[in-house]
């Protein structure tokens, strides 16, 4: 059996869209990624914060800080799951591009996965 997709949809036999489990670990790091703290009520310490700081004066003090905040909230939510190899994040405008190394633990496979953050969403 796989794992629910995320966001929540139905698939073409009107049941429950499923998918791989390495793309269910890909949907995990992008909620992590864009949820904020204080958002899920069951979970007030889940996210990262990384949408608050698109519209901070764009730096490269700015670029780091959100580096380390984005493989710090990683690794306390996926680290059972995950192991966060690198975060590579690189600001534009109000834009960041958040590239995002880590091995699977469940195979050892090491994958690199993308995600951008924009001032009007992610």
């Amino acid at each position: 059996m796989g794992q629910l997709d995320f966001p929540y949809r139905f698939d073409g036999r009107g049941r429950t869209a499923e998918t791989s489990d390495a793309d269910h670990i890909r949907d995990l790091i992008e909620q992590a990624l864009f949820t904020s703290p204080g958002e899920r009520v069951m979970r007030p310490d889940f996210g990262s914060g990384l949408l608050a700081l698109v519209f901070e004066p764009n730096s490269a003090a700015l670029a780091a800080t959100t580096q380390m905040l984005v493989q710090g909230a990683l690794q306390q939510h996926l680290g059972h799951l995950i192991t966060v190899q690198g975060v590579e994040v690189e600001a534009r405008e109000s834009t960041f591009a958040v590239a995002v190394r880590y091995a699977v633990l469940a195979d050892g496979s090491v994958r690199v996965d993308n995600f951008t953050a924009s001032g009007s969403g992610s």
